[in-house]
């Protein structure tokens, strides 16, 4: 039996080549973490639901890909046809332009996967290991292909970027990150806040209350430097990674859809239809008269319980730290920035 390739574009096959090169790399991290003296052995369960999950995105994806695609695309046509301008993509300075605009979409699509709760349930799957590794980078969510993520880049067509460079521009930036899902390097000399690196990347995964909300840049840190956002690794300080409340359960389907059944079950109980909202689009975390354990909150909680607004809550902490705003909502509602 021979080997049918003519199908397929240059993009499919270069896309496949990367795609078992990173399955490789990854199986490798984990045996060598897992010979690693001293280290914490590697979570291989964790490794095998991060598998099923991405099973799953064959399945659930294939499903509505159609509807999806048919807003997406004729969205980003329609802008492409309305466009302010043309950019030359056949020039070096427009490929440049390119990607300092897809980073720039990048950073705010992000920075809304961690404040905007809607977002976040599709994006709090990434965050769910509690290891960082390679196997991190695969993690990726099964319904963010409805949550309406595209919204943040059909804008770049109406600025004059055609929409087949947009899609090639966004899945460079997303190829790129692969590689900084580790913490087997540690900081790297010169590109420290100029590129997002391991180093970068691990605060943005951390579950310590002073990393919550930071970092959100996909190849280039400069537009959280722009925005505030940005925070280095600090020496000396251990990282818990995961949800603010650590999930311990090795479903694939609970770990997909976990926040948005709490979505949907604040929702059913809000009392009114602006809590109804806020539970959906509020920051995660939110719940009506302060009673949530928001970012802000969970800071407030660790400087009155600890006496300093930093480090990672424990479960324990967790519930005192609700006892004591009177929270209703269940804590994974609020893995806002944080456990990343």
């Amino acid at each position: 039996m021979s080997l049918d390739l003519a199908h397929l574009n240059p993009v499919q096959i270069m896309m496949g080549i990367l795609g078992g090169s990173a399955v490789v790399f990854t199986a490798l991290e984990g045996l060598l973490i897992g010979k690693r003296a001293g280290g914490e052995p590697y979570d291989w369960r964790a490794f095998w639901t991060t598998v099923r999950i991405n099973l799953l995105r064959v399945v659930a994806e294939s499903i509505p890909m159609g509807v999806v695609l048919g807003v997406a695309l004729p969205f980003g046509a329609w802008m492409y046809e309305h466009r302010l301008w043309t950019v030359p993509m056949n020039t070096w300075w427009g490929w440049v332009a390119m990607f300092f605009c897809t980073e720039f979409f990048y950073y705010w699509l992000h920075r809304a996967g961690h404040r905007i709760r809607w977002y976040w349930a599709s994006h709090a799957i990434h965050h769910t290991g509690n290891q960082y590794n390679l196997a991190a980078a695969f993690r990726q969510s099964v319904t963010g292909k409805i949550s309406g993520g595209f919204v943040f880049f059909a804008p770049q067509c109406l600025l004059g970027f055609s929409p087949d460079a947009v899609l090639i521009s966004y899945g460079v930036n997303l190829v790129y990150q692969f590689w900084i899902h580790t913490d087997l390097i540690h900081k790297i000399p010169f590109i420290e806040g100029i590129l997002n690196t391991p180093s970068a990347h691990r605060v943005h995964h951390a579950a310590n209350v002073e990393y919550l909300d930071c970092n959100y840049g996909g190849t280039i840190m400069l537009f959280d430097h722009l925005f505030g956002t940005y925070v280095p690794e600090k020496e000396g300080v251990p990282i818990r990674y995961g949800l603010v409340k650590s999930m311990t359960t090795y479903s694939a389907i609970k770990v997909c859809f976990f926040e948005w059944a709490n979505i949907l079950r604040d929702v059913l109980r809000a009392r009114s239809l602006k809590d109804a909202l806020g539970y959906a689009f509020g920051p995660p975390g939110w719940a009506p008269e302060g009673r949530g354990l928001t970012t802000d909150a969970l800071r407030r909680q660790m400087q009155a319980a600890t006496g300093s607004p930093t480090g990672a809550p424990t479960d324990e902490m967790l519930d005192r730290m609700a006892a004591s705003v009177a929270a209703a909502p269940d804590l994974n509602n609020r893995s806002p920035a944080p456990v990343r």
